[in-house]
């Protein structure tokens, strides 16, 4: 019989994305393996992370500064914003270290099967940013997923009447492929391959 502590904690892992069963015990019996002082300093930095981390007030990129390092730097290419659907997808882009402009991330993207309607997005703030008459051009940085190609269109439809230009990235990613897990050649490729909607 497996204790009532492990088997919470399995549950509580398993919660987690990509974490099945078997891999959440792998995970549990690591955590009692591990010095109290590690277990401890691991709870810690969970509670942390979501005492101290929000959402910046202008690109609403995850920080724990508001703005976030990326809004409040000197970017070499600040007319340039590249559009993504979520946190994860800008840390994507910036391993790169090819991408020297601004972000907006929508947190999310248009999905009618999960209840995701324009309005749910960050798209009002996007356009917002954009009529400040900064920004030249906007990529835009979605999955090649059908919600992130409906997401891709439906935008461009909004910034295209504000005369910026609008390009997509290249499709170099697979169809389905989830940006967060591309390598940085493959993305470094999409964004010098993008091409105007």
């Amino acid at each position: 019989m497996i204790a009532e502590a492990l088997n919470r904690l399995v549950r509580e892992l398993t919660k987690l994305p990509s974490i099945g069963e078997k891999t959440a015990l792998r995970m549990a019996f690591h955590i009692i393996s591990l010095p109290r002082s590690e277990a401890q300093s691991l709870a810690q930095s969970i509670i942390e992370i979501k005492e101290k981390v929000t959402l910046c007030s202008v690109c609403f990129n995850i920080t724990d500064c508001n703005p976030c390092s990326i809004c409040e730097s000197d970017r070499s290419n600040s007319d340039t914003i590249c559009v993504v659907e979520s946190p994860a997808h800008l840390a994507a882009f910036e391993r790169t270290g090819q991408f020297k402009g601004i972000y907006h991330v929508l947190q999310g993207v248009i999905s009618p099967l999960r209840n995701t309607s324009p309005d749910d997005l960050k798209i009002k703030e996007l356009v917002t940013r954009l009529q400040q008459g900064k920004v030249k051009e906007v990529i835009l940085a979605m999955n090649p997923t059908r919600e992130g190609e409906t997401t891709a269109i439906y935008l461009a439809n909004i910034i295209k009447p504000l005369s910026l230009k609008v390009t997509r990235i290249a499709q170099g990613i697979p169809r389905g492929g989830e940006i967060e897990y591309l390598d940085e050649s493959t993305l470094k490729s999409s964004l010098e391959g993008r091409r105007e909607l």
